[in-house]
């Protein structure tokens, strides 16, 4: 593999604007990789209640400083395909689905800064020279486009770990996988970029997932007496969260016209919205309550209340989510349907962050 120095190598087939996007994963040898994720060893019941508490309370202190610090432009990156992208290569590498959220989630705050460093240089060039475009706008962008690849499998890698298991991607292995698909990269680099990532997110790699809440509140549905097995929930909660994921804009757009009765929303109440994107904990009572629909949907309500009196979030709020995840999913038969509640509820947590227009 030859040195480039500090040059930029693109595709070794050609480069166009979807060269990125692999048609498949290979292996080494160039064969097909079985897609099989590892089943985890997560126990539900074995921890002190002592313990559940003091992690619960943590966990909803982050969300909440995740929810109050939302900006405008978070969730950009939480695009199907990149998703699909990341997705398929944590089970091509065989690691714990906690990592491939937790790739995901250091990917999207890592564009975002990149993005809105582009911004500003591109800001400070227009005032500087007085024109209407910036002249190094496109090259930046194309920048920040070439290394998209790179900067993935790089979140991916730190992702592994930060999983605190045996299984950490080797640097061997992710510039084999690079090489496949055609992207010459070599160990230095992978290190740059690796390093890249971790300063421009100020060594801040250890972030909450989605999966984090999900695990904390069905840990606690356990102790509070729920009928439906935690046991019984988690796999289909998995399921419920990849599907979030991959459809993370049609399922948060649906949430948005139901939360403003509006078809048509502006682009503040778009803007306001950001917040709600960006709470874990409604998204995991959302998630959970629709799972409990789908296993038994005689005790869905019970689940919500159980939900509703650990978060303090509304149970219009939740079976919204739920409403919405269930809609995307299965299509029919939803929780609004089935129960007396109003079949498209104005969940308040939903509508005091996106109704306002002024």
């Amino acid at each position: 593999m030859e040195d480039s120095g500090k040059k930029q190598r693109g595709p070794v087939s050609g480069s166009n604007e979807q060269s990125w996007w692999p048609k498949r994963l290979l292996n080494m040898d160039g064969a097909a990789r079985p897609r099989v994720t590892p089943v985890s060893d997560f126990q539900f019941g074995a921890v002190a209640t002592e313990t559940i508490e003091d992690a619960l309370l943590h966990l909803a202190q982050q969300n909440e400083r995740a929810v109050q610090e939302a900006a405008g432009r978070m969730g950009s990156f939480r695009e199907t395909r990149i998703v699909e992208f990341v997705f398929l290569l944590s089970e091509q590498w065989c690691l714990e689905k906690s990592v491939s959220y937790q790739a995901v989630e250091i990917l999207e705050r890592f564009m975002v800064k990149q993005a809105e460093k582009i911004c500003r240089q591109a800001a400070v060039q227009l005032r500087s020279n007085g024109k209407t475009e910036s002249p190094n706008w496109r090259v930046l962008k194309e920048q920040l486009f070439s290394k998209f690849v790179l900067r993935l499998v790089s979140c991916v890698q730190l992702a592994s770990k930060l999983s605190f298991h045996y299984k950490i991607i080797s640097n061997v292995t992710v510039l084999n996988f690079l090489q496949a698909l055609g992207y010459l990269y070599t160990k230095e680099e992978l290190l740059e970029s690796e390093l890249d990532v971790l300063k421009s997110l100020n060594f801040q790699i250890n972030l909450p997932t989605p999966l984090a809440y999900v695990e904390m509140l069905l840990e606690v549905l356990g102790y509070n007496g729920c009928l439906v097995p935690a046991t019984q929930l988690h796999p289909t909660c998995l399921t419920l969260l990849d599907l979030v994921y991959l459809l993370h804009a049609p399922i948060y757009d649906s949430l948005l016209r139901a939360a403003i009765e509006n078809s048509t929303p502006s682009q503040l109440q778009g803007e306001k919205f950001v917040s709600v994107k960006e709470d874990f904990m409604l998204l995991a009572a959302g998630i959970i309550a629709a799972s409990a629909f789908i296993q038994t949907r005689e005790c869905w309500s019970q689940v919500v209340g159980h939900l509703q009196s650990i978060t303090g979030i509304a149970s219009e709020s939740i079976s919204e989510f739920s409403y919405a995840i269930l809609t995307h999913s299965v299509g029919a038969s939803t929780p609004g349907q089935q129960q007396p509640v109003p079949p498209h509820p104005a969940a308040r947590v939903l509508r005091a962050a996106a109704s306002s227009n002024t």
